[in-house]
């Protein structure tokens, strides 16, 4: 178990991605803090994980740094320090970009961009604080370089976030901090349900890029991050791993109308 003995923090955690993350990072013997703005969610997700040896919840909005600070203060607390940091929290609206309004705007990059630049600056101060390095992972999207017009403000957060990694992880080498990203291609997530597979045509349309022709499962996911939180990828960092299904050799196409 290559991570055993770790601390990590994720958030967005209560659902998905970020729950998969941290039943694989237990199953693998690290220690984590958990958050998520749903706090009903986060508990039934902590419930159904167990391990209160190894296990803590922290109810939080990422994009209101105070919350991202208690989330790094009681991994430290709990379990005395912080090794992994899980930049995972996000949202995405399917919404025409002509009819996207400022407080929606606000929302999407508040959460998506700002709630990471806070994980990445709050965790990196306390691995530095304590020595030792650590292990930055945002969680980012195949939405980061491909351009889905119903996706824009998803698309722009994660366009963002692509440079905040690159960006940190050349401010923090020299601290033997890696900052790495992983791009999702289409998971089975409720956020992916709600914004994507909004109806049997969407489905198939994604579907026929996809040339793994399934979408992922969010343990797919989970052990892309658990690769890179580990020393075997100890000479990875500032990239965007991307397990997507093929989705990004194939590209974005348009609809062609017949003349």
């Amino acid at each position: 178990m290559k991570l055993s003995g770790k601390v990590a923090a994720i958030t967005g955690a209560a659902r998905g991605i970020g729950k998969a993350c941290a039943k694989r990072f237990l199953d693998d013997g690290v220690k984590v803090v958990i958050s998520d703005v749903d706090a009903e969610g986060l508990a039934a997700t902590a419930a159904e994980l167990g391990r209160p040896d190894a296990l803590r919840t922290v109810v939080g909005n990422v994009a209101k740094r105070a919350d991202v600070d208690q989330l790094v203060a009681t991994a430290v607390k709990e379990f005395g320090r912080l090794d992994i940091m899980v930049n995972n929290a996000g949202v995405a609206r399917n919404r025409d970009i002509l009819e996207i309004s400022e407080a929606e705007f606000d929302e999407i990059i508040g959460i998506n961009l700002k709630g990471a630049f806070f994980g990445v600056q709050t965790a990196a101060k306390q691995m530095i604080a304590q020595g030792g390095g650590g292990v930055i992972i945002n969680m980012s999207s195949v939405n980061a370089l491909l351009a889905i017009p119903a996706l824009a403000t998803y698309a722009m957060s994660k366009g963002g976030m692509k440079q905040l990694t690159s960006v940190a992880a050349v401010a923090l080498a020299p601290h033997n901090i890696r900052v790495v990203a992983v791009g999702p291609g289409t998971i089975l997530t409720d956020m992916v349900a709600s914004s994507i597979y909004t109806s049997e045509d969407a489905r198939k349309t994604v579907m026929s890029r996809t040339p793994a022709g399934r979408g992922g499962e969010p343990s797919e996911v989970a052990s892309v991050v658990a690769f890179l939180a580990s020393d075997d990828a100890s000479y990875i960092t500032g990239q965007t791993i991307y397990p997507d299904g093929g989705r990004l050799i194939l590209n974005y196409t348009v609809p062609v109308k017949e003349k």
